[in-house]
């Protein structure tokens, strides 16, 4: 006994069904303004009794369109990413488009094969946070010459006339540290990010301003380099330990660092914020409900994805009418034991 292949129901097969045009149908199935309710319902109904699919191959070569965004990210068990990719993920459905996710876990080689099969996809625009290992970004060149419209997310390359959209790390952390000197806090430290990736570099400014408008002096001991993990904050308060004494407070650069900050502090018996004070840049979760620990430099991640989109869009249907290839985004303080935002960066 042999399985026939059961046929796929085309575009065709529905407009036939139903008597209108294969134009119809496929307004009815996106939703466009122009097909009344009670069409795109029949439709729609009809579609899904049948086991209808779109296909997006056939739609791509007649278009040149895949309507496809991708979208890569170092992390996806991290707040600040899962919610910019939230956000994404409505956006793009919103404006009739597929988001096809990639991970490139930290690691640069990862993130050119993925870049590549996004390519060999034909996705219309990618959206891509850089990984803290990327030196290399010939890869993103070649995307330029596709013509391709890529938009960065926070982590950002140093390359000419490059699309992004970022916060305003340098004044965030420029905020979030005077917010410790003006409470008599002098002896402040920073466990900042790799300085080849702008969020760390732009961080480390804006702690070293806030420190040199104040006139305190900064102890290199209390200055600790590394990636953006838990890790790097474990093994950077550790470091730091033992480089004694301990300063007052720590300035995180994410949310992460200071995660592991804290699992250090536990093990060795620091009580945090008691004994010494941390501030990350990260969301915090649980506002609501939850007392935190720490202070926060928070960043608007629904705007991100929100702006991203609608940049990355404007360069695949409106190339000729962007005038900001750079949107920067506000960032605000909020305060251990305040459930208020304060210190709104302008």
């Amino acid at each position: 006994m042999t399985n026939k292949k059961v046929k796929p129901i085309k575009l065709e097969d529905l407009a036939n069904k139903l008597g209108v045009s294969k134009v119809t149908v496929s307004k009815a199935l996106r939703d466009h303004p122009d097909i009344s309710p009670a069409t795109k319902l029949k439709v729609k109904n009809l579609a899904e009794k049948l086991g209808y699919l779109p296909n997006y191959m056939a739609k791509n070569l007649s278009s040149r369109r895949s309507n496809i965004i991708g979208l890569v990210v170092p992390k996806i068990a991290h707040h600040f990413f899962g919610s910019v990719i939230e956000s994404v993920y409505k956006a793009t459905y919103e404006n009739n488009y597929e988001t096809v996710l990639t991970v490139s876990q930290e690691l640069a080689e990862r993130e050119k094969q993925q870049i590549l099969s996004l390519l060999s996809m034909r996705v219309d625009g990618i959206i891509i946070s850089i990984t803290q290992e990327t030196k290399d970004y010939s890869i993103f060149e070649r995307v330029n010459k596709q013509r391709i419209p890529i938009v960065f997310i926070d982590r950002v390359p140093d390359l000419d006339n490059v699309f992004s959209v970022t916060v305003d790390d340098r004044k965030g952390a420029f905020m979030a540290t005077e917010q410790f000197i003006n409470n008599g806090i002098r002896n402040i430290g920073h466990i900042s990010g790799y300085s080849h990736i702008n969020i760390g570099k732009a961080r480390y400014e804006g702690f070293c301003d806030a420190m040199k408008k104040n006139r305190i002096p900064i102890n290199k001991e209390w200055i600790i380099e590394g990636g953006f993990g838990e890790e790097d904050g474990y093994q950077g308060f550790k470091e730091m330990y033992n480089n004694q004494p301990l300063p007052q407070a720590i300035l995180a650069v994410t949310y992460p660092v200071a995660l592991g900050i804290y699992e250090a502090a536990l093990e060795l018996n620091i009580n945090i914020p008691q004994d010494i004070q941390v501030t990350c840049f990260g969301n915090y979760l649980h506002k609501h409900t939850i007392p935190s620990i720490f202070n926060f430099v928070t960043q608007p991640t629904k705007q991100i994805g929100e702006e991203a989109v609608k940049l990355v869009l404007n360069m695949i249907n409106n190339p000729s009418e962007i005038d900001n290839n750079n949107i920067e985004l506000q960032t605000h303080l909020l305060i251990y034991g305040d459930k208020k935002l304060s210190g709104l960066i302008a």
